[in-house]
């Protein structure tokens, strides 16, 4: 398995036009070799408290990279008059900080100064995915830690409500494909999300109709129940898929059945390109996680930071 990601990298290095910074897959073989365990050890521990820590992670590594790449900027606090990405409106859902911070600190006492957060964070959301029952890959390394983080910035994300021509502009603008687009999106496979996030698809959908034509009838009634059109219950919501905390290509399936959360899944059965994938991916679980391995190397690769952080929440 290492010899296939180590000869996918180095192709993705070749096409791959984004900046990116010079990783390596044995980046801390001299300087550090055991960092790697030390990471996925906290996550394991984590887990053991905290079903919800890989999706946590999955999700705070997407939208790290998708603001000045992969420089762990997520992780910073907002100190003084700047308020920082996490504190973002996009982000304010996100939690498990401490598992970096944990990760962090175990690096830390093994080599101090080394390795990055932004490396702890990308390798942290691999072990989210492989102890979740999903694929192991080796992660490139090298990436430095940002010195900016901004609250405003977090609107560059990709919103639950998009459309696929805004999908596709997000994600191009990043270097992405829409194979990319449609794999990374297997993500939602892990994980749970807010009713603000999909009260357009069941309520007041348009002018004529209340709900999505394109969401199965049963499932939205589901949706409805937990998610009433004046909720009032906090952290009322609903699973991504039926199997929320193994990844596998369920998420695909029940896109296909009319059984998907954001307007950003159902998004994706809207071109025949991105449909067909999402059939491929939803009738083998193979393909889908060929794929997804090979989007995340080419997400992760993204870099823009300058520095290794002692502390993740503050620059150096």
């Amino acid at each position: 398995m290492a010899a296939i990601v180590a000869l996918m990298f180095a192709l993705l290095m070749l096409t791959f036009s984004f900046p990116v910074n010079s990783l390596s897959l044995n980046y801390y073989d001299q300087t550090c070799p055991k960092a790697e365990s030390a990471v996925t050890n906290a996550v394991k521990k984590a887990m053991m408290n905290d079903k919800t820590v890989p999706a946590a992670l999955l999700r705070m590594h997407f939208h790290d990279c998708f603001i000045r790449g992969c420089d762990g900027s997520v992780l910073l606090k907002s100190v003084g008059n700047n308020t920082a990405e996490k504190d973002g409106p996009p982000n304010i859902s996100l939690h498990a900080f401490y598992v970096i911070d944990n990760a962090k600190k175990a690096v830390e006492a093994l080599c101090p100064g080394v390795v990055s957060c932004a490396d702890i964070l990308a390798l942290a959301a691999r072990d989210a995915v492989a102890l979740s029952g999903g694929p192991n890959w080796s992660v490139p390394k090298g990436r430095k830690d940002g010195r900016i983080s901004k609250a405003s910035d977090t609107r560059q994300l990709p919103a639950p409500t998009f459309n696929i021509s805004q999908l596709q502009q997000s994600f191009s603008q990043r270097g992405l494909s829409m194979e990319d687009l449609v794999a990374l999106s297997g993500g939602h496979t892990l994980g749970f999300s807010h009713c603000s996030s999909f009260q357009n698809r069941i309520h007041n959908f348009n002018a004529t109709l209340d709900i999505d034509p394109t969401m199965h009838p049963s499932f939205a009634a589901s949706l409805r129940s937990v998610c009433p059109a004046h909720n009032k219950v906090k952290n009322a919501g609903a699973t991504l898929d039926s199997s929320s905390t193994t990844f596998d290509n369920t998420y695909y399936k029940l896109l296909l059945q009319g059984k998907s959360i954001f307007s950003s899944d159902q998004a994706l059965l809207t071109t025949p390109k991105t449909k067909r994938l999402v059939s491929s991916f939803g009738n083998s679980q193979k393909e889908f996680e060929k794929a997804f391995v090979k989007s995340m190397i080419k997400m992760s690769s993204i870099t823009g930071g300058q520095e290794v952080r002692l502390d993740c929440k503050v620059v150096r």
